[in-house]
């Protein structure tokens, strides 16, 4: 009887050694965000197309500060009342969303 229960405990023993945690490997991820250069330009410097949209969809609203990418979309900085808005434009004056 004592030689059953001394098996039975090594037995036992054996298969909780052998449940050990197996280490997850982390994974890694690499976000790359491309972001289009923008350079300021001034308000002359607008196609008539974009003041005309600006002022159209926008009225009573201030043109703070505009940018330009190389892809020719305008990134404008307005301001309305005590709120301030970027909006995007292409060359011929339609709004872009982002």
């Amino acid at each position: 009887m004592k030689k059953l229960i001394l098996s039975a405990a090594i037995v036992l023993g054996g298969f909780s050694a052998n449940a050990t945690t197996v280490a997850i490997a982390e994974q890694t991820v690499k976000v790359i965000s491309i972001q289009d250069e923008y350079v300021e330009i001034s308000a002359d410097a607008l196609p008539a197309e974009v003041k005309a949209t600006l002022d159209k969809s926008f009225p009573d609203s201030k043109l703070e500060k505009a940018y330009k990418n190389e892809k020719n979309v305008y990134k404008l900085e307005i301001v309305h009342g005590d709120k301030k808005y970027t909006i995007f434009s292409d060359a011929l004056g339609n709004l872009i969303k982002k």
